[in-house]
C-alpha cells in the first residue's frame, strides 16, 4: 500500500563544510580533481542519511553534486560560453553576469545519470531528482545566437528530454523541473512556457513535477516580495493552463507565504507538493505549524495526492536548521496521516 502523505524537499539541503562554504549560494568547491568526485560522492551519501534518519519518504540527492541548480547543467552543453559572459536581469528582480548562448545548443553526455545511479545503489525508497527547467534556464542565460527565447527554450526541452530519459532508466522515480521563472512572465508561460516543460517530459513513465517558487531566502527573493501585497496570486495566471497539462505534480510555495490556499483548488486532479517549510528563516517550524498548514491544504487536494515538501531548496541554511526543519516536516506529515488514518 503507497503511504499516505509521502514527504520529501524541493530542492537542495546543505553541503558539509569540507565541500564548499556552508549558508552560501552558489560556492566554489574546496577540494579539487578525484579529492572533489570522492567528496561529492560522501556529501551525497551523508544527504541521504540525514533524510531517511528524519523520516523523508522521497529522497532526493539534495544537489550535493551542483554549486548551482541551473548552470550547473548549462555547463555540460555545447553551444553556451562560459568566457563570454554578459549582466542580465534576473526574473525581472536582480543583475548577474551570466554565460552567453553561442551557437547550437546540445548535450554529447548524460550530466547527472551516473549521479542518480549512485543515489539508486544507496537506497529502496523512491528518488526525486530536480532539473531546471527550459524557461529557468533561458532566463540565466545571455542569448547571441538564436535571439529568441521560445526557440532556445524549445531546444533546452528537447535537451532536458534527453536527461529526463536516462534519469529515468536509472531508477529515479519522480524527475522534477525547477521553473520559479513560471511565476514572473506569465503570458510567455502561458504562450509556450508549459508546451516546452511539456517537450521536456515527453515519453517519460516515471512520475512528474513541476516546482515553482517564490526563491531562496536572499535579499533580491525577500525584497521582491515585500512588493506583492497582502496576497500573492501569481500562481492564480498560469494554474488554470497548468491544470490541463501532462504534469503529474505541482510543487508550491505554502509555509508562511501570502498564497492564498484556494487556489489550489485551480489545479484539481493534480497531485500537490505542497511547501510547509519556510526556507527564508532560521527558525525552525513546529510539527504543529506544519500539520496546520497541511490541514488548510487538504481543503483543496484530496488526501491521496497530497506530498508534504518544503517551500524551496535549503542551501543557505545551516546544516542544523535543515536538519531540525526536515524532521518537523516528518513529525508534522505524521500528526495529520493519523488523524486521517483515525489513529
Amino acid at each position: 500500500m503507497k503511504k499516505l502523505l509521502p514527504t520529501s524537499t524541493s530542492g537542495s539541503l546543505p553541503k558539509p563544510s569540507w565541500l564548499a562554504q556552508p549558508e552560501t549560494l552558489w560556492s566554489p568547491w574546496k577540494p579539487a580533481g578525484d579529492d572533489l568526485a570522492d567528496a561529492k560522492r560522501d556529501a551525497l551519501r551523508l544527504c541521504l542519511d540525514d533524510q531517511l534518519r528524519a523520516g523523508i519518504d522521497i529522497v532526493s540527492d539534495g544537489e550535493q553534486t551542483r554549486q548551482h541548480f541551473v548552470t550547473t547543467f548549462i555547463e555540460h552543453l555545447n553551444g553556451v560560453d562560459f568566457e563570454k559572459r554578459e549582466t542580465v536581469r534576473i526574473r525581472n528582480r536582480y543583475d548577474a553576469s551570466v554565460p552567453s548562448v553561442v551557437g547550437e545548443v546540445s548535450r554529447t553526455k548524460p550530466v547527472f545519470v551516473d549521479d542518480a545511479k549512485f543515489l539508486r545503489q544507496l537506497t529502496t525508497q523512491p528518488i526525486k531528482w530536480a532539473l531546471p527547467g527550459p524557461m529557468t534556464m533561458i532566463d540565466t542565460l545571455h542569448d547571441g545566437h538564436y535571439k529568441s527565447r521560445e526557440k532556445l527554450a524549445w531546444e533546452f526541452a528537447k535537451i532536458l528530454n534527453q536527461e529526463a530519459k536516462e534519469l529515468e532508466a536509472a531508477g529515479v522515480d519522480i524527475i522534477q523541473f525547477d521553473e520559479p521563472a513560471f511565476n514572473v512572465f506569465f503570458d510567455e508561460v502561458n504562450d509556450w512556457g508549459i508546451a516546452a516543460l511539456e517537450r521536456a517530459i515527453e515519453g517519460l513513465q516515471c512520475e512528474t513535477a513541476v516546482h515553482i517558487c517564490y526563491g531562496y531566502g536572499i535579499k533580491a527573493n525577500t525584497d521582491w516580495k515585500k512588493t506583492l501585497g497582502s496576497e500573492w496570486r501569481q500562481y492564480e495566471e498560469i494554474f488554470p493552463r497548468l491544470q490541463r497539462s501532462n504534469i503529474d505534480i505541482v510543487s508550491l510555495e505554502c509555509q508562511n507565504s501570502r498564497v492564498p490556499m484556494e487556489l489550489i483548488e485551480l489545479i484539481r486532479g493534480k497531485k500537490v507538493m505542497v511547501g510547509a517549510i519556510d526556507v527564508a528563516t532560521n527558525t525552525v517550524e513546529t510539527p504543529e505549524q506544519v500539520a496546520e498548514t497541511l490541514r488548510k491544504a487538504l481543503q483543496f487536494v484530496d488526501a491521496d495526492k497530497l506530498y508534504p515538501c518544503t517551500n524551496c531548496g535549503m542551501t543557505p541554511l545551516s546544516r542544523q536548521v535543515a536538519r531540525g526543519k526536515l524532521d518537523a516536516l516528518s513529525a508534522g506529515a505524521d500528526i495529520v496521516r493519523r488523524e486521517l488514518l483515525g489513529q
